[in-house]
């Protein structure tokens, strides 16, 4: 079974985002941190089926959020998550 690891960074932006979340709704914040996990379960299961950003960072976008889960593969057991990213949305 493959493993993950977060970057110090990248777990300081998922708490700054479930902050934001609870902040604007009473268990939005848990909701977001739903969507991570399943989005990190995604990354888990298909690591290398996601779009690619450098040659050794990849990218999965989370269900409902505007988010994105940079992250690299260590090695066949393991990833790392480099950032937990908002998207820029442009209308």
């Amino acid at each position: 079974m493959m493993n993950y690891i977060f970057h110090p960074d990248a777990r300081r932006e998922l708490a700054h985002a479930i902050a934001y979340y609870e902040d604007c709704q009473e268990g939005l914040g848990s909701e977001f941190l739903e969507k991570v996990y399943s989005t990190i379960q995604r990354i888990l299961t298909f690591p290398n089926a996601w779009t690619m950003l450098s040659l050794n960072s990849r990218r999965c976008l989370t269900n409902r959020f505007p988010y994105g889960i940079i992250y690299q593969s260590l090695d066949d057991n393991c990833i790392r998550i480099i950032a937990v990213m908002q998207l820029l949305i442009v209308s």
